[in-house]
């Protein structure tokens, strides 16, 4: 690999094992007074927080790297491996960094989660952020306002100033440019997978949960230009498939690599899909309360969390694999995900209606055993090359 792209890869790999949250140490000491608010997947309003001169820091447990023994005592065995993970992490003092922590709405697991952190730091900052599942204005847009209005009184509190307007939309300008630097590298990826592979592409995702976005922004950037000259890149007959079902809980590393070992060009996911919640970008001219609230009500992914009306289940990723020209679709879903394992069956009809190849299987962040798993991938993109009609 040549310098600098290697360069660019070792510190997003860096960053991806800081389970100590040293970069957000080294960042508030840095200034001193500087905070830090943690937050789960999927979608909180990072910008609310950049305002009040906070690090938004994502959370997403701690993977294949990390021994759970408290943690296990906290939740049944029978939900999904991140928020024992995490609770680990905190108990162990990882998170220590953290100042406060946001819970969005995902499911009930999460929700429990946020009840939890109060109980077990009662002298942090929490706060569940409930969003609408009504997207109409006068309903779930009228509410969504009033919870990101609570939210920025919070944080100004806990920041010790007020959050101007004018530092809201300085934000927002500030997170266009990174939604703006994500959209362009889907977009590439999906044309010319082979410069971009998934297990190096998500490192540069994953380091946004850490970086300040202007540094993760320039990352990004500098990946898109260094990328393609890496020599032994080049267009392979692999199959071209869309990956969902990862957008709360993410799998390991080493399982995005398997995959692509399998023969799968990777062209579309929902991996860490918060940071690319809002599907375009953000006014930032007038009440940026408002400008916030009128993007989260007609430009939010879709996702298995979100309230959809009856028969628009499975459009989106019907679009998806049409727009990104896929031949297939793996489900790799987190075992107990209810949102994503409920959901699969209303996808897969609508990919059946279409044709559309598809297979799944499940996973847990530690998951440490790929082989089963490469070679029903392998098996899957063997049979795409081999029957699907010119």
């Amino acid at each position: 690999m040549k310098p600098e792209l290697a360069k660019l890869v070792n510190k997003a790999k860096e960053l991806y094992d800081d389970l100590g949250l040293k970069s957000v140490q080294a960042w508030k000491a840095a200034v001193p007074g500087r905070k830090a608010i943690g937050y789960m997947p999927i979608y909180v309003p990072r910008e609310l927080i950049h305002a009040a001169g906070m690090l938004p820091v994502g959370i997403v447990g701690g993977g294949d790297r990390l021994e759970i023994i408290r943690g296990d005592a906290y939740f049944q065995s029978y939900i999904c491996h991140i928020p024992r993970s995490t609770i680990e992490l905190a108990l162990s003092h990882r998170l220590d960094a953290l100042d406060g922590m946001l819970f969005p709405s995902i499911c009930d697991v999460i929700r429990n989660l946020s009840g939890m952190w109060a109980m077990l730091f009662p002298d942090r900052y929490v706060h569940y952020v409930d969003v609408p599942q009504n997207y109409e204005a006068g309903v779930g847009g009228v509410y969504w306002h009033r919870e990101i209005e609570i939210l920025r009184e919070d944080l100004s509190r806990l920041g010790g100033r007020p959050i101007s307007d004018d530092d809201l939309r300085q934000s927002i300008s500030v997170y266009n440019e990174n939604r703006k630097a994500l959209r362009d590298l889907y977009e590439v990826r999906s044309r010319k997978p082979w410069f971009f592979p998934i297990s190096e592409m998500y490192l540069m995702l994953r380091a946004g949960n850490l970086l300040p976005v202007e540094e993760h922004t320039a990352l990004l950037r500098a990946y898109l230009n260094e990328a393609p000259l890496e020599d032994g890149r080049f267009e392979q007959d692999e199959s071209r498939v869309v990956l969902v079902g990862m957008f709360c809980e993410q799998p390991p590393l080493g399982l995005l690599a398997t995959i692509e070992r399998a023969g799968c060009w990777v062209v579309d996911d929902d991996l860490l899909l918060g940071m690319r919640w809002l599907m375009g970008d953000v006014s930032a001219v007038g009440d940026p309360l408002q400008s916030l609230t009128e993007a989260f009500l007609t430009k939010s992914a879709t996702t298995a969390s979100r309230y959809l009306p009856e028969g628009h289940r499975g459009r989106w990723l019907v679009d998806s694999v049409r727009r990104n020209r896929a031949e297939g679709v793996i489900f790799c879903a987190p075992s107990f995900c209810d949102p994503a394992l409920l959901e699969q069956p209303m996808l897969i009809a609508a990919l059946e209606r279409e044709s559309i190849a598809h297979t799944q299987f499940k996973y847990s962040e530690d998951t440490g055993q790929f082989a089963v798993i490469r070679e029903q991938a392998g098996t899957f993109s063997d049979s795409i090359r081999l029957w699907s009609e010119p």
